[in-house]
């Protein structure tokens, strides 16, 4: 898996995304107090069950790839001059 260029400002723009879609959908907002490693997983199930990004396979189903996922998938929505992509 290769370490993309900003990838941590990715993942919260793909998060802050991620959480917008979601209200849209009819979701409500995650509480503070729940860990980031359950917003993305959040995330990242939504987006998979929404047919927005293909799952991961099942022994890959980690933090670490289900972040990376999501930060592929930002980067594909950001148009290619997007301050994060350069």
């Amino acid at each position: 898996m290769k370490k993309t260029k900003n990838e941590a400002k990715l993942l919260k723009k793909a998060l802050e995304i991620g959480f917008a879609f979601a209200k849209k959908q009819g979701f409500g907002d995650l509480d503070r107090s729940v860990g980031s490693t359950d917003r993305v997983e959040c995330i990242y199930r939504l987006l998979v069950d929404c047919k927005q990004i293909t799952p991961l396979a099942v022994n890959q189903e980690d933090g670490v790839h289900m972040k990376h996922k999501l930060v592929l998938w930002i980067s594909r929505l950001l148009p290619s001059d997007h301050e994060l992509l350069n």
